[in-house]
């Protein structure tokens, strides 16, 4: 067995720090007071296992860490130089790359440019993308857990989308699209600002697989981003999937198999129109999302890749 380590990281997005610490290391999440955004630490109402531990910003530099782990750009330019010793800046050192190139979809450079430094994207879309420069990557895919007690049902006569403040992010998440889909399909949306898009709310993150498993379909209308966890986590109850063929989508989604992508909207409107109307074949279709969401998504390989990734930076 390989030894425990000691990783100081940060509170960006709460779902997928939930999946990394799966892996059998202790996690130093940094936090400040009042809990602002990317310094909650051990908070909300994510069910945090021990290995999660608090850690104050004015305490980091009394602790002995054996990796330090970025999830955000400030984190790295900034963060690290206020709160992190000469001695720990110098630890191991992991940039998680969540998220696509903003500023120019193919020639926006990194802001990390450091040989020394691994840098993780979470898909391989990611890594394409972006301008990595000199610093060494690898691409470590998400992977999730979904209660087993919770399967897809589709009794419930509606599409499912689920993001986080649509209307203030606009185009690059599809809110045109969704919109556009809404006048012809009957849609629902979940998430942080919901009710501004008149959608239902905010549905807590343990919640949501067994909230999600009535609706007959899964609708992703996001046209640039990386891929969703909420994507997988639909795929993994059983949940048909119907999403834009853009980014890591094209690659996750088998037309006919385990739902339907496409880069016209009015051919995925048919789609789920269909559901609507053929309950058994949007079962079918769920049937081949789980299958393939448990290949190629599930948390045992996950947090494998990540050990071999920890491990190929520490020792």
């Amino acid at each position: 067995m390989q030894r425990r380590l000691k990783i100081l990281t940060w509170h960006t997005h709460g779902s997928y720090l939930y999946y990394l610490t799966q892996a059998p290391h202790d996690f130093y999440v940094l936090s400040k007071p009042d809990r602002p955004p990317g310094y909650g630490g051990r908070c909300g109402h994510i069910p945090w296992g021990d290995n999660v531990i608090d850690m104050p910003v004015s305490e980091v530099k009394d602790h002995e860490f054996d990796l330090i782990l970025f999830q955000d750009d400030d984190q790295y330019l900034k963060d690290q130089h206020s709160y992190l010793s000469e001695a720990q800046r110098c630890l191991p050192r992991i940039y998680i790359e969540h998220d696509t190139p903003r500023e120019h979809p193919t020639d926006m450079r990194h802001p990390v440019d450091d040989p020394s430094i691994l840098l993780v994207h979470v898909t391989p879309f990611n890594a394409l993308m972006w301008d990595n420069g000199r610093t060494p990557t690898r691409v470590v895919e998400h992977g999730v857990i979904v209660p087993p007690d919770v399967s897809y049902r589709g009794d419930l006569d509606r599409g499912l989308v689920v993001i986080n403040n649509i209307a203030t992010r606009g185009r690059r998440l599809g809110y045109d699209v969704f919109k556009q889909a809404r006048e012809k399909v009957a849609l629902d949306l979940v998430g942080m600002g919901a009710l501004e898009a008149g959608g239902i709310g905010e549905i807590q993150h343990a919640q949501l697989p067994a909230f999600s498993a009535q609706y007959r379909f899964f609708f992703n209308p996001i046209r640039y981003t990386s891929l969703g966890l909420a994507v997988i986590e639909a795929m993994m109850i059983g949940m048909p999937i119907v999403g834009l063929a853009t980014t890591e989508m094209a690659t996750v989604i088998d037309n006919g198999v385990s739902g339907y992508v496409n880069t016209d909207v009015n051919i995925l409107i048919a789609r789920m129109q269909e559901m609507l109307a053929d309950p058994n074949h949007a079962r079918r279709l769920g049937k081949g999302a789980r299958r393939y969401a448990c290949e190629r998504f599930h948390i045992d390989r996950f947090v494998r890749d990540w050990n071999d990734t920890f491990y190929a930076v520490t020792m």
